[in-house]
């Protein structure tokens, strides 16, 4: 496969964008005991790139536009929004301050959440194609 340096602009900039985003609710919402900030995150990205993916594959093959969406969009835009790595950040910390059952609690629980909502952002992209209004 070769590179194309117009897709890597595409993700840059989408990936920008998202972690822009992320920083800026992290700012704006801070954390009590747990951070739920991260989790809300994490699950509104996984919900959004189920939606977006589904109904990009529904709409026909990854080529023109739909290619640049999901570059965009979902690698860049979703990719930059999640954020697993503050995850695992979050989830040490909870273990370094002696709260392993809620350490173990929400990584598992952020997993399996993620999991969940982006099978649901599956489903609606789904029922949206499906819907008589959806395709124009």
């Amino acid at each position: 496969m070769h590179l194309r340096w117009r897709y890597l602009g595409l993700v840059f900039l989408g990936g920008t964008a998202g972690t822009a985003l992320r920083e800026a609710l992290s700012l704006t919402l801070p954390d009590g005991r747990l951070p739920m900030t991260t989790l809300g995150i994490n699950l509104l990205g996984a919900l959004s790139l189920g939606l977006l993916l589904e109904a990009l594959v529904r709409s026909g093959h990854d080529a023109g536009g739909r290619r640049t969406l999901r570059l965009l969009l979902g690698t860049g835009l979703l990719g930059g929004f999640t954020t697993y790595s503050a995850l695992a950040t979050d989830s040490a910390l909870l273990l370094h301050g002696g709260e392993i059952g809620v350490a173990v609690g929400y990584a598992l629980g952020t997993v399996l959440l993620g999991g969940a909502v982006t099978w649901l952002g599956i489903v609606l992209g789904a029922a949206l194609h499906r819907h008589p209004g959806a395709n124009g």
